[in-house]
């Protein structure tokens, strides 16, 4: 009587743990404003994104730096000579020189300086732009290994009852012995793979925190993947706004900026440099002032003719082929973004087929061979398979979900904005236009 009350009590446990979804308590979901504050931790904390922002007060500062006037160079001198010679025309010499900013070369300079400046703030952002990405990315796999871990214990659990419920019915002789080694086989399989899923779920947290600049084992709560993103239609307006605001497409067309300006500067050094001077006599033995001259100076560049020539061509081939990277890589943007909204959406079907129909079917079809096994008309195989259905199942949902995620998260980027939120916002002014521009 006692061990088919306890069978009995063992089997509404195991019910219970049929279909059930896992639960967690003290969950936080990966939303925009929570990468978005990440990020501004990071910002401040990165070593790398330090790095860069120096790299930028640097490049500030040498821009403020190209002088237009160069400094001034004095001379002193004397003459050797008899003393009525050196009495006459003065034995002691000096004076100043100073070159002549002729010609727009400061400007062209500073104008070159201020390019490099530029390109080194893009380099900034576009830094900045990627590591949140690789952030978001980290997030979306973290809660997606949270979700793994969840699952994997409610599928401990549900193994614990049933091996606990077969042991009662193997001793009241209604369950044989293989059946009893096979439930204890799949809890020790699942008991292992649940200590490397808490593994790596321990590496997601040290990915986080490197990036983040904390202590690699600072701890976190549990992440939870949000709901299925909405779908992001391919148009020619998403493709206008991504190859204009794409960083690193941006840090590009600055770098080619740069190249034609230090072209520019390059064409303007052949020709001469002119400097001016005073030069001054004065005789030692009685201090006097005996003569004066203006000097002025002139390079002759045209004997490097050839040279400075073959540097103009150098640095317009620079140019040239920093601005055909520009225009491949905008091509290249474009088929990159193309190809993540079908990835997007293919991953969005993946996770509404396995929410809606795979996952409904899949506790159906658990839930009937229990009973059917329970009442002697099925195969405890079939019961185990349709476990492990269900378990898959709601796994690779997890899987589409954080998939679609971290391809929306690589959108945003290519998009040059600045979070989800903003891709949807983007998204729905789309909808609502009546047309669309070509690019």
């Amino acid at each position: 009587m006692k061990k088919n009350i306890l069978l009995s009590l063992l089997l509404v446990l195991l019910r219970v743990g049929w279909s059930a979804e896992p639960a967690a308590t003290n969950v936080v979901i990966v939303t925009p404003e929570l990468v978005n504050q990440l990020a501004e931790e990071m910002r401040e904390h990165n070593p790398a994104l330090q790095a860069a922002r120096e790299r930028t007060n640097a490049a500030a500062a040498n821009a403020g730096a190209v002088r237009t006037w160069e400094d001034p160079m004095f001379m002193l001198g004397g003459m050797v000579a008899d003393q009525e010679m050196r009495a006459n025309d003065g034995d002691i010499l000096y004076g100043v020189e100073q070159k002549l900013p002729l010609f727009g070369r400061p400007g062209l300079a500073r104008q070159v300086a201020q390019a490099d400046s530029d390109v080194a703030v893009s380099k900034e952002n576009a830094e900045f732009q990627v590591r949140r990405v690789e952030l978001a990315v980290a997030l979306f796999r973290t809660a997606l290994a949270d979700r793994t871990i969840l699952v994997g214990e409610q599928d401990l659990r549900w193994l614990d009852t049933l091996v606990a419920a077969l042991e009662a019915r193997y001793r009241s002789g209604a369950a044989s012995l293989v059946e009893w080694t096979q439930a204890q086989n799949e809890r020790s399989k699942r008991t292992t793979q649940l200590q490397t899923d808490r593994e790596q779920l321990t590496q997601q947290h040290v990915v986080l925190n490197r990036r983040l600049g904390r202590s690699l084992m600072q701890h976190w709560p549990t992440l939870e993947l949000p709901g299925v993103a909405e779908v992001v239609r391919f148009s020619p307006a998403l493709l206008n706004f991504a190859t204009r605001y794409e960083p690193r497409l941006h840090t590009m067309r600055e770098e080619a900026r740069a190249a034609r300006a230090m072209a520019d500067l390059t064409r303007r050094e052949r020709l001469p440099e002119v400097s001016a001077g005073l030069v001054a006599r004065n005789y030692s033995g009685t201090g006097e002032f005996r003569q004066g001259e203006i000097v002025l100076r002139v390079s002759l560049p045209w004997f490097n003719r050839g040279k400075y020539g073959s540097a103009t061509r150098r640095d317009e081939a620079r140019a040239k082929a920093a601005e055909l990277d520009a225009v491949d890589y905008a091509a290249e943007l474009r088929e990159e973004v193309h190809g993540l909204t079908v990835k997007i959406a293919a991953a969005r079907r993946e996770a509404l087929v396995y929410r809606d129909e795979i996952i409904p079917r899949s506790e159906t079809a658990v839930e009937s061979a229990r009973a059917a096994w329970e009442s002697g008309r099925g195969m405890f195989r079939d019961v185990l398979e349709a476990q492990r259905m269900l378990i898959d199942a709601r796994l690779m949902s997890a899987r589409a979900v954080a998939a679609q995620y971290e391809m929306l998260s690589d959108l945003v980027l290519c998009c040059g904005l600045g979070d989800l939120e903003a891709l949807k916002m983007l998204e729905d002014k789309l909808k609502a236009e009546p047309g669309e521009t070509k690019p």
